[in-house]
């Protein structure tokens, strides 16, 4: 029964762990220090959990469909929005947080840009610390700047390690019939 508990063998060489956290490791120091240059380093440290998160994904399963530019981009969008209108509304608190959690996993859904540490960045922000709780919506240019520096630094250091980012999108599958002429049969088409 325990057996079930234990993950799966892990399908990567020692060299892709190395290039990930390399990757990972340079991304993440990258956005939040230009973070801090802009913003100050209080409100840079803030957003080192959700960036560090996400550097994770960005870095280490790139090819996942959480880790593509439209799951970052639009899921930090989402989470910011969200987080401050709720901070607004009902302060900083625990509940607000994790309403704020909660309804951005929805609008992120809504949207096809699901990206877990988003989550996380939603409550960050409703606990926000004073430097950036005084931002007000100016903190959405902060998330979105680390961001977009981490997405940056993926798509320059993947690419440069020979893996291919950002993945492009799947094509639908397309229906064939075992027996065409059964799609012109009468009793199918009336139904």
């Amino acid at each position: 029964m325990l057996a079930r508990w234990l993950p799966a063998a892990i399908n990567t060489r020692p060299t892709e762990w190395s290039r990930a956290a390399i990757g990972m490791a340079l991304g993440t120091l990258f956005s939040v220090w230009l973070c801090s240059h802009v913003f100050g380093m209080e409100v840079a440290l803030h957003l080192l959990g959700p960036l560090g998160a996400s550097a994770v994904l960005l870095f280490a399963v790139s090819s996942g469909a959480l880790a593509q530019p439209w799951s970052i981009i639009g899921s930090y969008l989402c989470a910011g929005v969200v987080a401050l209108l709720v901070a607004r509304v009902l302060g900083p608190s625990l509940g607000g947080a994790c309403l704020a959690a909660g309804m951005t996993v929805v609008l992120m859904c809504w949207l096809r840009c699901l990206h877990p540490p988003a989550g996380g960045l939603a409550m960050t922000l409703v606990l926000a610390d004073p430097a950036s709780a005084a931002l007000g919506w100016y903190e959405l240019g902060a998330l979105l700047l680390g961001a977009g520096a981490l997405l940056a630094c993926a798509l320059a250091y993947n690419n440069a390690t020979r893996t291919r980012y950002p993945k492009g999108a799947a094509e639908a599958p397309t229906l064939t019939l075992k027996n065409p002429d059964a799609a012109q049969d009468p009793a199918i088409t009336a139904a």
